[in-house]
């Protein structure tokens, strides 16, 4: 897509990606603190004309390095644009505006305070 840089700009983001955003990191807090590992949050899209979804996870064994191509369906005949089929599947995930707050114009984020706990590894990795 022409605007795949501008779509992954959070000032952009739509209701749908902020939702999802939050999810996948708060699932990923959560994996983490029950011990998974090797894991990778992943949204499941549930079947039904109505867009719903829940997280899962994949391990990422299965997906690291692999690529997954959307269908040629999705592609009209002459290569220059999305089908009907395209439309349908990507409208629901750019749905509705969340604007981040602005000051000054520009957005504000959030602020970490940046606070360092205790290391629980034992273990050691080498870079």
């Amino acid at each position: 897509m022409s605007d795949y840089l501008q779509r992954a700009a959070r000032h952009i983001a739509s209701a749908t990606d902020v939702e999802q955003a939050y999810a996948m990191g708060k699932a990923a807090v959560e994996f983490a603190l029950a011990g998974k590992k090797a894991v990778m949050t992943t949204i499941v899209r549930k079947p039904g004309k109505t867009y719903r979804w829940e997280v899962g996870e994949a391990d990422l064994s299965e997906v690291a390095n692999v690529e997954r191509k959307m269908p040629r369906s999705y592609i009209t005949r002459d290569g220059f644009g999305i089908s009907d089929e395209c439309r349908a599947y990507l409208q629901p995930l750019i749905v509705g505006e969340d604007y981040p707050p602005y000051k000054n114009g520009l957005p504000q984020y959030a602020r970490l305070k940046k606070v360092l706990v205790e290391k629980k590894l034992k273990q050691t990795f080498k870079v």
